[in-house]
């Protein structure tokens, strides 16, 4: 067990840099979404310029 570590070590710490890399960018993409922030970057709840962040059966009237 030991010697497969030995010989794979970049590998899994590689793969455990990715993995850290992900749940960062999850986390974020989590926190942007409970804080109301859209996939365009601005605040569709009270610009209303796009509809990214509003599910698709909803209309929504534009001023």
């Amino acid at each position: 067990m030991l010697e497969w570590l030995k010989l794979n070590i970049g590998t899994i710490v590689a793969l455990l840099i990715l993995v850290a890399v992900v749940a960062l960018i999850i986390r974020k993409l989590v926190l942007d979404k409970r804080a109301g922030k859209s996939c365009c970057g601005g605040d569709c709840g009270s610009c209303h310029s796009c509809s990214c962040g509003f599910p698709k059966d909803i209309k929504i009237s534009k001023p």
